[in-house]
């Protein structure tokens, strides 16, 4: 009887591997890649080109270190376990009822801003096809069609991300390659540079992949290796894609005037005003097309891979079975709310954007470093793998956490 050479074994073996760490990559580059991004050059537009890339720069370090954090006491747990047991085990009582409120708000601020981007583009493509249909159904089409691709799990979610990432990154190339021959390097003269503060919130919420991480961690079976990478490299390209497009939305658009940066930033509806002033001032129709066609696959990238995190946590803060009826609640719970939030307040992408950012400090920063804190110095866990620092970088991390709740509160105050 003939067997199955180890070789050929092996070879399969890495080319799985490899199409998971592929797979990995592109879901984090997916989830941070998205509806956010949208939202950098309007936040930053007032402070200026140099302002803008310090603090993505910055944003990236810490995020990627929280991140981490998360990997961290996530493998303290058993698998399948989320923010609400992680913190529940380390923090306790108030750590979990903490964790329960910030990532509910967070989850659905993000969902909300995002189907209320995505209906403001939807919308703008009906229109340019000449068709028409009544706005709230506009989001019911929109979240129906993208939740019922959720519903199917994380390896549809999966092939679904891969096929849109590679429309969206191979976009967003021609993209800046069309608009970069328009860039007027006298356009990244900072206006105002007091700016950069409140546009804080809205940039960390760039970075917020940490959430996917107890997904990743279960689709990679415990491999820690592999998952620092993946976290690296998926945290990586991202930052690379702000700054470049920051570059050039900012150098192609002139601060003031018609379409100008001043008026995407006043706008109601930022997403559809953005795209419109791409088309208006890099008139050709291949920037046109680019420009509807990446801002589509942000929005439906991010919302995808979020809307997993939200699954993933309702199912293990609830104790809930992804199967049967359970799985059909546990996703009504997921759309329903953001849904509702989009309908009534239509303007909500910056605005539950900045909302989400003041969350994500609290979840994302904040609570990761206290449970790594409680756990290696109080509660002594030992275990294979420590985010290098000591204590140092966990009060860093705490410190620039109440700073951002601080700011996000007074600014809207």
């Amino acid at each position: 009887m003939l067997g199955i050479c180890p070789w050929n074994l092996k070879k399969q073996n890495r080319a799985v591997m490899k199409g998971k760490m592929l797979g990995g990559i592109l879901l984090i580059v997916g989830t941070t890649i998205g509806g956010g991004m949208l939202a950098l050059p309007v936040v930053t537009a007032q402070s200026g080109v140099l302002g803008a890339i310090g603090l993505l720069i910055t944003s990236w370090m810490l995020m990627t270190f929280c991140a981490y954090l998360v990997l961290e006491v996530n493998l303290w747990m058993p698998k399948n376990s989320n923010i609400i047991m992680m913190a529940k085990k380390t923090l306790g009582l108030k750590g979990e009822i903490i964790s329960w409120i910030c990532y509910l708000l967070l989850f659905y601020c993000l969902l909300a801003a995002y189907i209320a981007g995505g209906t403001d583009i939807l919308q703008g493509l009906l229109t340019a096809a000449g068709l028409s249909i009544p706005i709230k159904l506009d989001y019911v089409v929109f979240t129906g069609v993208l939740g019922a691709i959720v519903y199917h799990g994380i390896r549809t979610i999966d092939y679904a991300n891969r096929a849109l990432m590679f429309v969206k990154l191979t976009a967003f190339i021609l993209l800046v390659l069309c608009i970069a021959p328009f860039v007027d390097v006298h356009r990244y003269v900072a206006v105002d540079m007091h700016y950069i503060v409140p546009a804080i919130t809205v940039v960390i919420t760039s970075y917020g992949f940490s959430t996917i991480i107890p997904s990743l961690r279960v689709y990679f079976n415990d491999d820690v290796a592999r998952l620092r990478k993946v976290i690296f490299i998926g945290s990586f390209i991202p930052l690379l894609c702000y700054i470049a497009w920051i570059l050039v939305i900012l150098g192609g658009i002139p601060f003031t005037g018609e379409h100008g940066m001043l008026s995407v930033v006043q706008s109601d509806h930022s997403t559809l005003a953005l795209s419109e002033a791409l088309i208006y001032h890099i008139n050709n129709t291949g920037t046109t097309t680019l420009t509807r066609i990446f801002t589509s696959v942000c929005v439906l990238t991010s919302f995808l891979n979020v809307s997993l995190c939200v699954v993933d946590f309702l199912a293990d803060g609830l104790r809930m079975e992804k199967i049967g009826w359970q799985k059909v609640l546990l996703h009504v719970a997921t759309f329903l709310p953001p849904l509702v939030i989009a309908m009534l307040y239509p303007t909500a992408f910056i605005v539950g954007l900045s909302y989400a950012g003041i969350c994500l400090a609290i979840l994302i920063i904040m609570l990761p470093a206290l449970m790594v804190w409680k756990g290696r110095y109080i509660m002594q866990i030992k275990a294979d793998y420590r985010v290098v620092g000591g204590k140092l970088p966990l009060v860093i991390a705490i410190l620039v956490a109440v700073f951002i709740i601080v700011q996000g509160l007074f600014w809207r105050t």
